[in-house]
This record gives structure tokens, sequence and C-alpha cells, in this order.
């Protein structure tokens, strides 16, 4: 078992890495492989901690620091293993090696998205005039620009940066141990999304800041994508009626 584990996947060729592709390999697998993908779980389903007493405790910044911190120590990550591997040789230009650029191009396109998304605005981030407005209190057609390419692109990003990891590994022939422990991290990581998305954890980033009165301009816009959860006072009150009713009855 330890032998086949140690094995490279491809028995017909050697795995034998310099020092600098070999760290270029650990970066960026620590970086795509394993941060950035859980950096968007958080992002996604855990807006609302649990526990959190939502939409009275409404603003949690602990989804939005974490998914911060991943993703600059994503791009640390991803400036280390591009510099170790230079200068390239674009006349012997492999997949992986296009399939990289385009990961570092579309990062590239991410950080200046995130340096320009616009004001927050709302109760707890006022306009210097002391006015609520900002681009993502009021969700204006910058904003949604900005969350439309921000959640395609990053999505994009995660498939693509698994695809170059694969290629990366068959390149450097890499030995089974590697796969597999890819392999389970990343079935784990899809089974908790699974398992999450039905518990319903999917909270509309917009509710999950500012709550669901319908005085909130964002909570008149319609639903903002497949499996988000968003709530309405309207529906509230149904519930508490439905629960009123019964208990009345018996």
């Amino acid at each position: 078992m330890w032998d086949w584990l140690l094995s490279p996947v491809d028995a017909a060729r050697a795995h034998e890495v310099g020092f600098a592709v070999s760290w270029h390999a650990r970066s960026m697998v620590l970086g795509w492989g394993v941060l950035a993908p859980l950096a968007v779980l958080i992002a996604r389903f855990f807006k609302v901690l649990p526990g959190q007493d939502w939409p009275r405790e409404v603003d949690s910044l602990a989804w939005w620091r974490s998914h911060w911190i991943g993703q600059m120590a994503v791009m640390g990550l991803t400036a280390l293993g591009f510099v170790l591997v230079l200068p390239a040789d674009f006349t012997r230009m492999s997949l992986h090696n296009w399939f990289g650029y385009g990961v570092l191009v579309l990062l590239t396109v991410q950080v200046l998205l995130g340096l320009f998304r616009g004001s927050k605005g709302g109760p707890t981030s006022p306009a210097p005039d002391g006015s609520l407005h900002g681009h993502h209190y009021d969700m204006t057609p910058w904003r949604l620009m900005f969350e439309a390419l921000h959640k395609s692109i990053g999505y994009g990003l995660l498939l693509l940066g698994v695809i170059t990891i694969l290629l990366g590994l068959w390149k450097a022939n890499g030995p089974n141990w590697m796969w597999l422990s890819l392999i389970l991290w990343w079935a784990g990581l899809i089974a908790a999304f699974v398992i999450l998305q039905k518990r319903g954890m999917a909270i509309d980033t917009y509710q999950a800041i500012w709550g669901d009165d319908p005085a909130h301009p964002g909570n008149a816009r319609p639903h903002p994508g497949w499996g988000v959860r968003r709530t309405t006072r309207k529906e509230d009150t149904d519930v508490r009626s439905d629960r009123g009713d019964r208990v009345r009855s018996h």
C-alpha cells in the first residue's frame, strides 16, 4: 500500500522536480486547491452564523473577514508560486502553463472588481452626508454588475484552478498520495456544500447584512439567485398567524 501511495501516477515516467517547481506546486495547491474553495464555502454559507439571532442580529463580519483573509492568502501564494517558475519559456508552454496564466488574469480582474465595488451605505455605514445611500444598500446598477461578475468569475476561477492543478500534477507525474489527498479533500468540500445547501444556510447577502425589513430598498428586488434563501416580513407574519390558528384550535 505504501509503495503504491509513494509511486508516481504514471509508472512509465519518473517523478523528478527541482526545488522551484516543487514549491511552486505546494504554493498553488495550498492556495487554489485548499484555501480558495474553503473561502468561497464560508462566504456562501456562513453569512449568518449558527446560533445567531437573525434578523434581530445582523451584519456578522465573521464570514467577510474569513473570506477576505483567505483570498489575500491565495493572492500571496499565487504570487509566490508565479515568481518561483520565472522566467517562463513561451516556446515550451504546456496546457498547464496556459491555464495557469488564465488563473492569473482572472485573479487580477477579481482584485480590481473588489477595489472598485463601490460604497456600502445603510445604517451601519452611512454616506458622508449622513444619508443611508450606498452602492450596496441601494443595489445600484454598479453593485449589481459587480455581484454578477464577482460570483461568476469566482466560481469559474475555482474550476479553472482545479483543472490547472490536475494538469500540473500530471505534468510533474505526482505520486498517487497527492492525487488521493486532493480528491478526498474536494469530495469533502462538495459533501459539505450539499449538506449546508440542504439546510438552507445560503442566506441572501443583503438580508444577512440588513435584515428582511421591506423598508430596505434591496429587499424589493427580485430573488438574488439559485439556492439563496430570502425571507419577507409577509411570509413571517403568515407563519406566525398559522401557528396561532393551530394553537387556538387545540
